[in-house]
């Protein structure tokens, strides 16, 4: 048995998140599963780097999986494209070593989240952003998102209330791309909890729009309570963008 690594894009509006579930096919696991078993004959089962939400998408979602196949991985991802789904591709495969998982292996992920900012509908774009009403003060978002970064103990921005395990995770770096009709956050850290980054996005929009003040941030995590932060983004702004198998700091040295 081969392990392989599929890095995945998918435009996640139609599916009912990353994860099989009971009660539905619709989800991207399941799909993926299916069509790896119509390609080999063999029950397969997908582990992905995170479950992403229903109507979450990804630019580099990470996949791995065990598979007999007598050709080579490029034949079997272009097996792999050719079943897919338009909303689904494979972007690239590699064999690899057999202890390598796409989730315990990885060491940090990289998330963006989309805010629309322009008094114009985005029609093209309607999809993958969260379209704010009135002008956001940039200096102070960043000046909150400033409270994030470092090790935390991140339970104010996690959604599940019966979370039992730890709720520390460690926020490497927020970056801000700005254009004249969007605003790109950009959240890089070693594990995000559930929902975490669009609850965070959600309190920093709060920020930008002058209901919180920077300076309430770290009362906010030290309130270990999910009611104290802002509001949930809705899932159709975040992206995952990329999943990192390196140290962190190893990265940015080189």
């Amino acid at each position: 048995m081969k392990n392989y690594k599929i890095i995945l894009a998918y435009d996640g509006t139609r599916y009912n998140g990353w994860q099989k579930q009971g009660n539905t096919e619709n989800t991207i696991q399941e799909k993926l599963e299916r069509i790896l078993m119509e390609i080999s004959g063999q029950e397969i089962e997908v582990s992905g780097s995170g479950r992403t939400d229903m109507g979450t998408h990804a630019t580099g979602q990470v996949m791995h999986f065990y598979m007999d196949w007598k050709g080579t991985a490029e034949e079997l991802l272009d097996a792999f494209n050719e079943r897919l789904p338009e909303d689904i591709a494979g972007l690239s495969i590699e064999e690899m070593p057999p202890r390598f998982h796409s989730r315990l292996s990885a060491k940090a992920k990289h998330y963006s989240y989309s805010i629309w900012k322009s008094k114009k509908p985005p029609v093209f774009e309607r999809k993958y952003v969260f379209r704010c009403e009135g002008d956001l003060d940039l200096a102070a978002m960043k000046q909150a998102a400033a409270a994030f970064v470092g090790e935390h103990d991140f339970k104010s921005f996690c959604a599940n209330k019966r979370m039992k395990k730890s709720t520390v995770r460690t926020i490497y770096k927020i970056g801000f791309e700005e254009t004249e009709e969007k605003l790109v956050l950009h959240f890089y850290g070693n594990g995000f909890l559930y929902q975490m980054v669009r609850i965070l996005t959600g309190t920093l929009i709060e920020v930008g729009e002058g209901k919180r003040s920077p300076l309430d941030m770290a009362a906010i995590l030290q309130a270990e309570k999910r009611e104290a932060a802002g509001f949930t983004a809705p899932s159709r702004g975040l992206f995952l963008r990329e999943v990192y198998y390196e140290d962190w700091k190893e990265r940015e040295e080189g």
